[in-house]
């Protein structure tokens, strides 16, 4: 926690026009994902203007978080600017300066290694409907790249297709991508709940990139209740990997609308969910697959594989998404 006399941190930038800043979650100058404390001034909008700008607070000594605008709303891309400086405290019998505030949260190392992330989710993670294999993690990989920013993927499923090089570096293959799998067991489904306590003890992810619940709805599992199985998800997770980012994806549309009505019923949810982790304090945010592959009318048959996952043009649009939420997260590659 931030304490008085001391800056407050910058707000996270929207990128790509997909990502937007998230909420800005700080209890006198607390840890921030998104919109910064002090005055937060908007980003430039992104090539899709997906993203939302954020506003904050301003204050001394690292006052309040500013509320980052969502990610799933229009308009541009929100970057918190940092806090007002606060001033030093007055001197008492035996009183000193004020304290400066804490560092900006970030789980990357800061430099040296690359951040570990764990694509985290169902067979559109595994990337069925690439033609190579990998699906969006191939982009994901290749923007960082591009950018000169270095990280690696972890889990304990690994392709056996996928690019052996990417950029001219090692593509890495490891993830926790369980084609068929729902939020949680069912009578008839096998579900990613029970697999992350391990999968975290044991790969230590530093980034969780989550998107799950298609075969929940697809399957007609007590869809009901998706939102409050996917909310004790989230609390498992934060509660396996406190010091990590977990980012929660809204899931992408399927081909048909009628069905779709029910995937933005379920996303709408997801956003409550994410908004009152984050509010406490949770290190959480959202992004919103179903507006990045809609953004494009002809997506049905221009960024579908099938019925329901992505082919090689729509992950590169996840991939994308994905990026502009942890793009400032990612030490510089060595």
């Amino acid at each position: 926690m931030s304490q008085a006399g001391g800056a407050a941190s910058a707000g996270m930038a929207g990128g790509s026009g997909f990502g937007g800043a998230v909420t800005g979650v700080a209890g006198s100058g607390g840890v921030l994902i998104g919109g910064g404390a002090g005055s937060a001034s908007a980003g430039v909008a992104g090539s899709d203007g997906h993203g939302a700008a954020g506003s904050g607070g301003t204050g001394p000594g690292g006052g309040a978080g500013g509320s980052g605008g969502a990610v799933d709303t229009g308009g541009a891309g929100g970057a918190g600017a940092g806090g007002t400086a606060g001033t030093a405290g007055a001197a008492g019998t035996a009183g000193g300066g004020g304290t400066s505030g804490a560092a900006a949260f970030n789980p990357c190392p800061a430099a040296s290694a690359p951040c570990s992330v764990m694509p985290l989710g169902d067979s559109i993670t595994d990337g069925v409907g690439s033609s190579a294999g990998g699906g969006y993690r191939v982009e994901l990989f290749h923007a960082a790249a591009q950018a000169h920013k270095a990280l690696t993927f972890v889990g304990s499923a690994s392709d056996p297709n996928g690019p052996d090089m990417v950029d001219g570096k090692k593509f890495p293959r490891d993830h926790e991508g369980h084609p068929g799998y729902t939020i949680d067991d069912s009578a008839s489904t096998s579900g990613i709940s029970p697999l992350v306590d391990q999968a975290i003890a044991t790969k230590h992810p530093q980034i969780i990139l989550l998107m799950i619940g298609t075969n929940d709805l697809d399957r007609n599992i007590d869809v009901s209740n998706a939102p409050a199985r996917l909310g004790a998800l989230l609390d498992r997770i934060l509660t396996d990997a406190p010091n990590a980012l977990l980012v929660v994806a809204k899931i992408v549309p399927t081909m048909d609308d009628g069905a779709n009505t029910g995937v933005q019923t379920y996303n709408d949810a997801i956003a409550g969910l994410v908004q009152t982790r984050a509010a406490n304090g949770k290190h959480i945010a959202m992004v919103d697959m179903f507006a990045g592959i809609t953004a494009q009318a002809t997506y049905k048959t221009t960024l579908m594989n099938d019925y329901l996952h992505p082919n090689d043009a729509g992950y590169v649009i996840m991939g994308d998404v994905w990026y502009a939420a942890i793009q400032s997260y990612l030490p510089a590659a060595p």
